[in-house]
């Protein structure tokens, strides 16, 4: 009982990680962009490099000092809430799943800067839905995701919600004339970035069912962030160079609309929020599901544009109310399922008992 209780709290903590930073690492984004910045492989770059942010907090929840438990209660029928996890794994493999980690964020994150750059931005959130369609795809054949009505029904109605406001957003802002081959390179990049995000996070969940991965705690979450986000992070620093974009970075800052001290704090706090949606993803992988933490990631979809409407002074119309309702209506259908899910294990538990 005080295991499922506290896992009730955990859930919301992280969900308000994933949205609250995620929505600011796009605002933030965009404002970079509009602002003067060009660099993709800076942009790429601050997605990752917030890591050092993470070593008090390593230090803090270090098993050491902290009495884990790994989640090894007798409540352990409900698989959904309560999960088993070893305390030790190899080094060899630790090693080889976190550069794997590490390598595949820094071609996503990079596809997705393209992405953003070449295409207007009701076209990339057009695109980036379908992390949820690919998410739904892995999970059942990776992951052995069982789709019941109330997951399917969360499933349409956030993915419809995307779309919605994807497709009635004003682009005052293109680029480029669709079509042309920017349009087609930042198509193809996107649609590319969201299903290797999707692979990424539906092995992340494997990693911790096939117990290849300590868990159960937040200091796991942490540990694998930690290594993935530092591997990525090296790999962003080659790329910088050997691009050359380095030497565009001091004119690039020179030439930011806002000056160079909101140059520096504008990538300095994109960091800072990947950092904190990245935490509250890989929580919510460890704590429920992939497709669960994309859901999430969806939801922000309606959101960030509400924001926008505050900072950028956006308008907001019937379509952004509309969408947000159907993400919250898609979420609320997917903490249904749980809550079935829930009953469903104390009845078992009852039983057992009796």
């Amino acid at each position: 009982m005080l295991e499922t209780f506290k896992w009730w709290i955990r859930i919301p903590i992280y969900v308000i990680f994933l949205i609250a930073g995620q929505a600011a690492a796009t605002l933030l984004g965009r404002f970079y962009y509009y602002e003067g910045g060009n660099s993709k492989w800076m942009a790429t770059l601050v997605q990752s490099s917030g890591f050092p942010l993470l070593i008090p907090l390593l230090f803090y929840f270090s098993p050491t000092k902290c009495d884990h438990n790994n989640g090894t209660n007798d409540n352990s029928t409900n698989n959904t809430i309560t999960k088993k996890y070893p305390t030790k794994s190899k080094v060899s493999t630790l090693t080889l799943i976190y550069i794997g980690f590490g390598l595949i964020a820094t071609g996503t994150n990079l596809l997705y800067s393209y992405g953003l750059f070449y295409l207007p931005v009701s076209t990339y959130s057009l695109l980036c839905a379908t992390q949820l369609a690919f998410t739904a795809l892995f999970s059942y054949s990776i992951n052995s995701q069982k789709f019941t009505p109330p997951i399917f029904n969360s499933v349409i109605l956030l993915t419809a919600s995307a779309a919605l406001l994807a497709i009635n957003t004003d682009d005052v802002d293109w680029r480029h004339k669709p079509y042309d081959n920017y349009f087609i390179i930042g198509f193809f990049c996107t649609i590319f970035a969201s299903a290797a995000f999707s692979f990424c996070l539906s092995m992340v969940q494997l990693s911790f069912e096939k117990q290849l991965i300590k868990g159960g705690t937040f200091y796991a979450v942490l540990e694998i962030l930690f290594y993935q986000s530092f591997v990525a992070t090296c790999a962003c620093v080659v790329g910088v160079f050997a691009s050359g974009e380095w030497t565009t970075l001091n004119n690039e800052m020179k030439n930011f609309k806002q000056g160079t001290f909101s140059y520096v704090m504008t990538l300095l706090w994109i960091a800072v929020s990947w950092q904190v949606t990245s935490v509250g993803m890989v929580g919510l992988v460890m704590e429920v599901s992939s497709l669960f933490a994309n859901l999430i990631a969806t939801l922000t979809l309606p959101v960030v544009p509400i924001f926008a409407v505050f900072i950028f002074h956006d308008k907001m119309d019937g379509d952004m109310i509309v969408s947000l309702l159907l993400a919250v209506w898609g979420f609320l259908s997917y903490i249904y399922q749980h809550y079935l899910d829930d009953r469903k294990a104390k009845v078992h538990n009852v039983e057992g008992v009796c």
